[in-house]
């Protein structure tokens, strides 16, 4: 299921790598472009929408050709070796790469609200993150992540023991004082499958609110195959209306490639996530819409975390390209 993906520590190898030879839209015999498309993790419903726009040809229609593979966290060496034309990152990823020189930017962000949180049991008498932090028991979060970093400074006198993140919900199954990181599409629905009941608390509300499943390219092929990137927008844009309408047929064409996950558990990840997914501000500027405020308060964060050394030019690290976002009937 979803793994947290930072990689400060791909980021020189990404600044090294990025005179490399840059990919190209390759047009066919037909006219169509050939693009590909990496993702950070599994087929899964947060990437839902780049599914849909296949089942439903929306690529087809933009006379885009999308390839689309699963991955994990080389994303940022594959971007710079010009091995993929886009890739799926977190915000802050983003903003680190750009510190250290790499030429990316973020194009479209699917989670407007980050699906990163804090998993504990349903009777707990935590209210919020900081009733868990000052409270005696176990935090499982692993360690290094800029939000931990950023709960941590928050409240620097916790009482919690926080212990690192073992890539499993088999302690909290069984330790009823016993929390951990979660994303709200993944731990809470296996600990539900598996009879716990649980009690979720977003970092977002906390304050540290990276946009997450964030597509991203580099500054130079956006800026040498505009027209097609804002195709390549437009289609993902309408594949995210369609499977917020209907996940069905994208999530049956994900359980083919990913039979770890069943039906069942695709559908309740596609509906847990999709009030992070569209809120008001995409309601009023469209799917995967972008603002200045929210990128310069990650900056600043990141800054103050000194998880950066230095700020990137905030116009730098984002574009909102021509998108399409029209409801889609089944």
């Amino acid at each position: 299921m979803i793994r947290e993906h930072f990689a400060a520590g791909l980021i020189l190898c990404l600044f090294v790598m990025g005179c490399e030879k840059q990919p190209t839209a390759v047009p066919s015999e037909q006219g169509v472009r050939e693009v590909s498309l990496s993702l950070n993790w599994k087929p899964e419903p947060e990437f839902g929408g780049f599914y849909a726009a296949d089942v439903a040809g929306f690529y087809k229609q933009h006379h885009l050709n999308v390839n689309i593979t699963g991955g994990g966290d080389q994303v940022p060496q594959l971007l710079a070796a010009g091995k993929c034309d886009f890739g799926i990152l977190a915000a802050d990823e983003v903003v680190t790469a750009r510190s250290k020189g790499a030429d990316l930017v973020a194009l479209f962000a699917v989670y407007q609200t980050n699906p990163q949180g804090i998993m504990c049991h349903a009777d707990t008498k935590a209210k919020n993150i900081g009733d868990v932090m000052n409270s005696p028991g176990t935090l499982a979060v692993q360690p290094g992540l800029p939000y931990l970093l950023f709960l941590q400074a928050k409240y620097p006198a916790a009482k919690v023991k926080i212990v690192p993140y073992d890539y499993s919900i088999s302690q909290f199954m069984v330790d009823p004082n016993y929390a951990q990181q979660c994303f709200v599409t993944s731990e809470p629905i296996a600990a539900e499958q598996k009879g716990a009941k649980t009690k979720v608390f977003l970092i977002a509300d906390e304050g540290f609110n990276p946009y997450a499943t964030v597509v991203v390219a580099r500054g130079d092929y956006i800026k040498a195959h505009k027209k097609m990137v804002d195709d390549f927008v437009a289609a993902i844009a309408q594949g995210w209306r369609g499977y917020l309408d209907d996940p069905s047929q994208a999530n049956e064409m994900m359980g083919k490639l990913n039979q770890e996950m069943d039906a069942a558990t695709f559908a309740a990840a596609a509906k847990a996530q999709e009030p992070l997914i569209e809120t008001a501000e995409t309601k009023a500027n469209g799917l995967g819409t972008m603002t200045a405020e929210r990128w310069s308060t990650l900056i600043k964060q990141l800054s103050d975390l000194k998880l950066i050394d230095h700020s990137p030019e905030l116009d730098e690290c984002f574009a909102n390209p021509a998108r399409q976002s029209p409801k889609v009937s089944h």
